[in-house]
């Protein structure tokens, strides 16, 4: 993006000019989580302003850039703001801003490089991992332990990649900006390059004696545990999100976080809906027909209820208050039991003949439905 393009630092933050510091750091906080690449995979534009976000938030929370940009704007903050070729100068091309603008259209290759400061704070990357959890413990919550490999700031040196005693210096080819630029006269004028400088290597500081521990990258890659409060009510495929523990940010910026999905186990006996649970439970034919006092399993433990005589397979009757405790305080779903009438099996002689002499007694007339569907057959 071109600095005569580019928008105010205080409107990309939505504020008035003169915030403090309290309302700067708040504001990119919000913003940055809005608009995190994590939480919008895919979406070039919440990309762009995340990045422009980051641009705004580095000079205005640094007392001195901010002070400068207070009273020049850009051009206390950018050296090249302003730059072009004068009057009679012929024409002037910079190829670094061409290869910008072509890799925004073409996914970049084209040969330009950033121009953004490589010793700038930089978050680290999130970090993404999974957990599996019974449908009880998703019930009413649990802590587990998940197991990851990070980056972390090296110990030795705190991130800064020298020996312990020593210090980087500042590359005096490109001033620190990781960036050198040429300008070569052309039959069309004045021509700009910009690359990688190659006394440092792009970084913009040299370091003599590199950290034994780190080899000088300033971060070493662990393995850790680490608990996980996983809330109660939570569903399969929901992600639990902790702050700051993915890998290290570079140049004192801010770690990323761990992204953990769960994954629910199905049950032997329940499913889920939101916040009820339905299950289904087998009565006998005299139960049904006479009612009966059944004991219901939930996830609290059983329960008794009365079942009314006469009552038919599939009816749902309603367990209030049995269901899965809502997340953010809300209320607890119920449990819904849908019961169904299982036909005996494998009757003796005698049991057969009972049961013949107990149709016969019977005969159609307590069979209401049956008649009823017989009756319309018939017609």
């Amino acid at each position: 993006m071109a600095t005569e393009n580019k928008r105010d630092y205080y409107e990309v933050l939505g504020l008035e000019k003169g915030a403090t510091d309290e309302e700067i750091k708040k504001a990119y906080k919000k913003l940055a989580r809005k608009y995190h690449p994590d939480l919008n995979p895919g979406d070039k534009t919440a990309e762009e302003k995340f990045k422009e976000l980051g641009e705004a938030y580095e000079v205005l929370s640094d007392p001195q850039k901010k002070a400068r940009y207070d009273q020049f704007g850009f051009a206390g903050v950018d050296p090249n703001y302003g730059a072009g070729g004068g009057y009679g100068g012929g024409m002037d091309f910079d190829f670094g801003d061409l290869g910008d603008i072509f890799g925004s259209f073409f996914g970049g290759g084209f040969g330009g490089a950033t121009r953004a400061n490589p010793n700038a704070p930089q978050r680290g990357e999130s970090l993404r991992t999974s957990v599996n959890i019974t449908f009880e413990e998703a019930c009413f919550g649990c802590e587990k332990e998940v197991i990851i490999e990070r980056v972390e700031q090296c110990d030795a040196c705190r991130g800064s990649g020298c020996e312990p005693g020593t210090t980087a210096e500042v590359c005096q080819e490109c001033g620190g900006r990781g960036m050198v630029q040429r300008r070569q006269q052309t039959p069309l004028g004045f021509m700009s390059t910009s690359s990688p400088c190659p006394k440092c290597g792009g970084k913009g500081r040299i370091i003599h004696k590199p950290c034994k521990a780190c080899g000088g990258r300033g971060a070493v890659r662990k393995r850790k545990t680490l608990k996980v409060t996983i809330p109660a009510g939570i569903d399969n495929g929901q992600t639990i999100s902790l702050r700051g523990q993915g890998n290290a940010g570079k140049n004192g910026g801010p770690s990323g976080d761990l992204l953990i999905v769960v994954a629910v186990r199905q049950h032997d006996i329940f499913r889920r809906e939101g916040t009820s649970i339905l299950c289904e439970a087998p009565i006998t034919f005299t139960q049904a027909a006479l009612g009966a006092e059944l004991e219901i399993p939930t996830i609290d433990g059983k329960v008794k209820y009365n079942i009314p005589e006469g009552t038919q397979s599939g009816t749902t009757f309603r367990l209030k208050g049995k269901g899965v405790p809502g997340m953010g305080g809300r209320a607890r779903g119920d449990q819904y039991v849908t019961v169904y009438i299982e036909t005996p099996r494998n009757l003796n002689k005698e049991q057969k003949a009972a049961l013949k002499k107990f149709s016969e007694l019977l005969g159609e007339k307590n069979y209401e439905e049956s008649r009823s569907f017989f009756g319309k057959f018939k017609k």
